[in-house]
């Protein structure tokens, strides 16, 4: 990517307009572009631009949503864990 490229996808956007029904979508979507952001300022390029410029195969996609799903279930153990912590301190707790 030439630099004048680089520097295009930095202050580029593509802006819409978005009416949300729903609060809880909107704060998924809010997450979802403060992600792109922080993947941007990290790795210095969009999610596309990985793509389309050959920077990661369709084996790079495929390790990379294993390791995130891996990463996704040793979260939810934790939490059930800290759940269970949590209901246990509050069934001995005098009241």
């Amino acid at each position: 990517m030439s630099d004048r490229e680089i520097m295009n996808a930095k202050t580029a956007s593509n802006k819409k307009s978005i009416i949300f029904r729903d609060p809880v979508v909107e704060r998924v979507c809010d997450k979802f572009i403060q992600r792109s952001d922080l993947g941007f300022e990290k790795y210095g390029r969009t999610l596309h631009s990985e793509r389309t410029g050959g920077h990661k195969d369709l084996v790079g996609y495929l390790n990379d949503v294993q390791e995130e799903l891996m990463d996704a279930i040793l979260y939810i153990q934790a939490a059930r864990e800290e759940l269970a912590d949590n209901q246990a301190c509050n069934c001995c707790a005098p009241v």
